[in-house]
């Protein structure tokens, strides 16, 4: 599980970035952005870009509880430690 809320942490994190670097230079880094592409979001892709990097951040601080909930319900001793 934390695997999983690690590449979705990278993939959100990316598409954020991506998408704030191809509006604010001007389209120079198109190729990274996803947001960019679709007409959906024609107006909003400053706006959808940062919700994007919010949430790849939210994704890694649930894929970091995710580990240490793992070794916590492990019922190893050492993994109780704080």
């Amino acid at each position: 599980m934390k695997t999983f809320f690690g590449f979705l942490c990278f993939v959100l994190l990316s598409q954020g970035v991506g998408g704030l670097l191809h509006e604010l230079t001007g389209g120079r880094f198109s190729i990274w952005s996803l947001v960019a592409r679709l007409d959906a979001f024609d107006g909003y892709e400053i706006y959808v870009s940062v919700i994007l990097v919010v949430a790849g951040l939210a994704m890694g601080a649930a894929a970091d509880a995710a580990g240490r909930g793992a070794v916590l319900s492990s019922g190893d001793q050492e993994g109780k430690r704080r």
